[in-house]
């Protein structure tokens, strides 16, 4: 089972009693802020709740499945996200 953004934003909004307007323009601010910090390198912790940084890929040598020809991966970029203690107590409780 998931939850989508259209269903956060309207839980969200019900449980702070805000429009959904405004949750999805704060929920978007949040994940620009997020976007753009990373992407600069920047590492963003939530105490207790998570952790998103940028990690660095070493470039690599492959294989082209379809081939079999050897081929090189640049390096590149990722995103690591961590979960903090209140996250693991809550999907660890039953």
């Amino acid at each position: 089972m998931a939850i989508n953004r259209s269903e956060l934003v309207a839980a969200v909004a019900e449980k702070t009693g805000s429009s959904q307007k405004t949750v999805n323009e704060v929920l978007d601010s949040v994940f620009d802020l997020f976007a753009t910090s990373v992407a600069k390198g920047e590492k963003i912790t939530i105490p207790g709740w998570l952790a998103v940084e940028r990690t660095d890929r070493a470039a690599r040598t492959g294989r082209n499945p379809q081939t079999g020809e050897t081929i090189q991966i640049a390096a590149g970029h990722s995103v690591k996200l961590t979960a903090g203690s209140k996250l693991k107590a809550a999907v660890s409780t039953k």
